[in-house]
Formats: structure tokens, C-alpha cells, sequence
């Protein structure tokens, strides 16, 4: 596929640390909905398999040689879509808790326009208390900030067009990236749209960290309100 056709395509961008356990099946999954040249992986210096897992897959990736963070990871997938032309760029993460079977409810809201946001159920007797609390609570600010209901602010399943990336500089390369994302595209009047998707947190092990990922958002609040 050449530019002109990636104009109207979204590229699925996954970002990956030490997911070799779920890689293979992962690959074969999206492989059900996505074309290998529209399917990216970005290695973020993984210290198991991934990278040899990726490279015998045959997709297309980018491996950094130590990790650098969530962020960093994105904005490679970013610069990777906007350099090849695409329209959107679809982000999962690799540890199946977003199944690769939704993928096509995100094609289908896709009008190289919107953000299309993956929401989950926030619901205490399904997700961790600890990710409960600070998903409403940034939800709830983003929403505020953005003039538009955001419910699950901390769902890395998402689809972003690219004139809208191409607008917003990304200062930062953690999980808070995330964040400044919906604040910068609400700034832009870009409008958020929502799509139900399963809520899974069983048998993966997150790389968050609750108390610098909450500094950061509070950065991201303070730099928004003074900006």
C-alpha cells in the first residue's frame, strides 16, 4: 500500500515491553482484522523475547535498544504514521487486555476527524481500586478541560487521526502522554467520541506507577492551567 491509499487506512500501533508470553497470540489475533504492512510494533527495549518474537513474525517494527517509556514508544508509532501517509493510527497494548476482535468498532466510528476513545467498564467490582480512583479522577479533569465527556481518560485503546497528532506538540514520554494527548486535542476543538470495549485486567502485570504517573498528570493540570 502507497501513501495515496494510506490516506484513507489506519496504521494498528502497538507499543511493546517484555510482552514475548503475548506477542504470538497477539499478532495472529490482529492479523484477523489488519494487513501486516498497516500493522506496526514498537519494541520499547524489551529484556525478554519480544524482538525475536517480532522479527520472526514478519511485521513491520521499530526497536529501541533500552526502554524509554510508554510515551516514547507512541511517538515513534506517531512519527512512523505520519511519515507513510496514513489517515489514523490505532493503538492497543500488547498484553491482550484489549482484544484485537474490537478493533473494527473503532474502523467503523473512523472519519480521519474524530478521537475515538476504547471505554471500559469503571467499575470497582471489575477494575483495581487503586486504577479506579485514578481513572475517575482524570477522567473527571480531562472532561472538565477538554469541554467533553471523557469517561475512561486512561484507556490506551484508541484511535487518533493524524491532522489532529500533526497539530499537538507531545512534550512528554511516560504514561502521562496519554493525558496531555486528550487535553491538547480538546484544545483544538477536535470532538471525543467513545466506543464500549471489554473490561480485562486478569493475568498482566502493569507498568504504571501510581504515584509518578500522578505527579505527571498534576504537571499536565498545572502547565494547562497556566499555559
Amino acid at each position: 500500500m502507497n501513501r495515496a491509499q494510506n490516506q484513507y487506512a489506519a496504521l494498528v500501533m502497538v507499543p511493546a515491553y517484555n510482552a514475548a508470553k503475548y506477542l504470538p497470540d497477539l499478532i495472529r489475533r490482529c492479523r484477523q482484522f489488519v494487513c501486516d504492512e498497516n500493522l506496526l510494533i514498537v519494541n520499547d527495549g524489551s529484556s525478554d523475547d519480544s524482538l525475536r518474537i517480532i522479527k520472526e513474525s514478519g511485521v513491520n517494527y521499530i526497536s529501541f535498544p533500552q526502554n524509554q517509556g510508554k510515551g516514547a514508544a507512541l511517538k515513534a508509532g506517531f512519527d512512523y504514521a505520519v511519515k507513510h501517509g496514513y489517515r489514523s493510527i490505532l493503538t492497543l497494548d500488547a498484553d491482550l487486555q484489549h482484544l484485537p476482535e474490537e478493533i473494527p468498532r473503532f474502523y467503523a466510528l473512523d472519519n480521519g476527524e474524530r478521537l475515538i476513545i476504547g471505554t471500559r467498564s469503571i467499575d470497582r467490582a471489575i477494575m483495581p481500586w487503586d486504577r479506579w480512583l485514578t481513572n475517575n479522577l482524570t477522567s473527571m479533569i480531562i472532561s472538565i478541560f477538554s469541554t467533553q465527556r471523557v469517561r475512561d481518560s486512561q484507556s490506551g485503546f484508541r484511535l487518533i487521526p493524524i491532522r489532529v497528532l500533526t497539530a499537538m506538540p507531545l512534550g512528554t514520554i511516560k504514561y502521562d502522554l496519554e493525558s496531555e494527548m486528550l487535553f491538547k486535542a480538546g484544545a483544538l476543538g477536535c470532538e471525543i467520541a467513545e466506543v464500549p470495549i471489554s473490561t480485562i485486567y486478569e493475568g498482566s502485570h502493569s507498568y504504571i506507577n501510581p504515584l509518578n504517573d500522578t505527579l505527571r498528570f498534576i504537571r499536565q493540570i498545572w502547565r494547562r492551567i497556566w499555559a
